[in-house]
């Protein structure tokens, strides 16, 4: 069988040379793509297991699922006294409504209260320095301070020490992108359940497009959503409609309106650490395209 097989290859060799080479050189070249492909799968996943097993470098290595804060403004009293005054806070033309700043306080306090009731619970408030306005203070640092300002709405010994910050990101996408990065600095691992808090019209924002572009597990992803102020529940509809329909057509948000959208909201020009704190996701953080991304996710 070995001998007419021998024999049929070089009839073709002879019949078709260059034909037979371009065959041969394309046959290599597939195997050697494929080869490396999985061998830098092998070992991204090495390298994650080697990082987590080292975990008593890592504040939190004990706290295994991700609460997640997603901030919309800047605090910018200089009075503690006045959280819920929608002056204490830098607003947007579309945020000047009456109610609003109780809708921050209703985000934070929800926040913490999920926290709480779970014990492997990391609390990140996640947003940067977004308006040139409000100056240098990140939308994370802000509903932090609120939080300390209200004594963590009665749970402070349950939930202060394991609640921080992630102060980079510019939009929604990049509250959930950053926080899981910044959820693995701190704890050595990716987080095994999220949770995410923010308004209840993003839902679908959150849970199918956000959640669908990093590939996290569906059943192991959580979404609460508290009322936008009742002034401004019809605007505010209108509004996300639009921008789950730009999600939808770019869903890593690197293109078009929502790159130009997110480029203005760095007005301080901050350098971005990550993905430096999760190597094993960096091309995610490199991947821009409108198919989901094709390669190693470590709770895929």
């Amino acid at each position: 069988m070995l001998n007419s097989m021998r024999g049929r290859l070089q009839y073709y060799y002879k019949l078709h040379p260059f034909l037979f080479f371009f065959i041969s050189l394309s046959f290599g070249v597939t195997i050697l793509i494929i080869l490396a492909v999985y061998e830098r799968r092998f070992r991204l996943m090495n390298s994650y297991k080697n990082f987590a097993v080292d975990s008593v470098n890592y504040p939190f290595p004990n706290l295994k699922n991700l609460v997640m804060v997603a901030g919309h403004s800047v605090y910018t009293s200089s009075s503690c006294g006045k959280v819920d005054k929608e002056d204490s806070w830098f607003l947007e033309s579309y945020q000047r409504n009456l109610g609003q700043a109780s809708t921050f306080l209703s985000h934070i306090k929800e926040g913490i209260e999920i926290t709480a009731k779970d014990d492997e619970a990391l609390l990140l408030f996640s947003g940067g320095e977004t308006r040139k306005d409000a100056g240098p203070r990140s939308e994370a640092q802000s509903y932090w301070g609120v939080a300390e300002s209200k004594r963590w709405f009665g749970n402070e010994e349950k939930v202060r020490w394991r609640a921080l910050t992630e102060e980079h990101a510019r939009d929604s996408f990049e509250n959930l992108l950053f926080s899981v990065c910044r959820f693995r600095e701190l704890t050595g691992f990716y987080p095994h359940n999220i949770t995410v808090v923010s308004y209840d019209f993003k839902e679908e924002r959150f849970s199918h497009l956000h959640r669908s572009a990093i590939g996290f597990p569906e059943k192991r992803f959580f979404f609460s959503g508290t009322e936008a102020a009742a002034t401004s529940k019809a605007a505010a509809l209108k509004g996300e409609a639009l921008v789950r329909a730009q999600f939808e057509q770019d869903p890593y948000g690197c293109l078009g309106s929502l790159r130009r959208k997110k480029l203005g909201r760095d007005p301080f020009h901050r350098s971005i650490p990550y993905p430096n704190g999760c190597p094993e996701i960096e091309g995610l953080f490199r991947y821009c395209g409108l198919a989901p991304y094709p390669g190693f996710l470590p709770w895929a």
